[in-house]
């Protein structure tokens, strides 16, 4: 099992993401369709493979600087990406200004990592759980693989933890009504439908865990 992850894994945990977006894609900008103009799906795509290429030309081997670089380069995905790409993209970066001695994070390291980011996406978001946002899924994500890291589990289990924390939270949001962005205007309206912007959170951690499941069979 994953010990550690270095380039090669990240590399892998991106994959696995971006392959989870894309089957869904359609279905993220229906949800996304009941509160606004239905392009997540769209948004999602582009940043997705902002990770993807962020990974294939990076030349340093360091994941703090590759995580900032991908970050930055979700962030360039443009006003017209939303608050998703701000968002994600505040995440990866912030996930990068934790310092590390070598070219690789055990799990420990990664859920420092994990909570620097969730603090970094604070800092310009005042959602909080509960609101029907994307942080209705990240915080317990990162959560849980804190708990899995304090508990002695390797990265990999850790982000299969992640990953179940994650999916029932986003699946919970149906159960909301909106408080941020156009969604707000609809209050109400949005109950029975689960976040657009949370589903993505759940689909990218269900990809990051299945990655680095299929990277320890390779």
């Amino acid at each position: 099992m994953t010990e550690a992850i270095a380039k090669n894994e990240l590399a892998k945990m991106f994959a696995g993401g971006a392959m989870k977006v894309r089957e869904a894609h359609s279905y993220l900008s229906q949800l996304a369709s009941v509160a606004g103009d239905g392009d997540h799906g769209t948004t999602m795509l582009r940043v997705v493979k902002c990770m993807e290429e962020a990974v294939h030309h990076d030349s340093s081997n360091n994941l703090s600087t590759l995580l900032r670089d991908t970050g930055w380069s979700v962030m360039g995905v443009g006003v017209d990406g939303g608050a998703s790409s701000a968002l994600l993209g505040t995440f990866l970066k912030g996930m990068g200004d934790v310092t590390i001695d070598e070219n690789s994070m055990d799990c420990r390291d990664l859920a420092n990592a994990f909570e620097v980011g969730l603090r970094a996406v604070a800092k310009i978001s005042p959602a909080q759980p509960g609101d029907k946002t994307m942080m209705d899924a990240l915080c317990p994500a990162v959560s849980a693989f804190r708990a899995a890291a304090a508990g002695g589990k390797n990265v990999e289990q850790a982000m299969e933890d992640a990953a179940t924390a994650t999916q029932t939270e986003a699946d919970s949001t149906k159960n909301f009504a909106a408080r941020f962005g156009r969604a707000k205007f609809l209050k109400e309206k949005t109950l029975g439908c689960p976040d657009a912007g949370a589903v993505s959170i759940a689909l990218l951690f269900s990809g990051f865990s299945s990655g680095l499941a299929q990277e320890r069979k390779s």
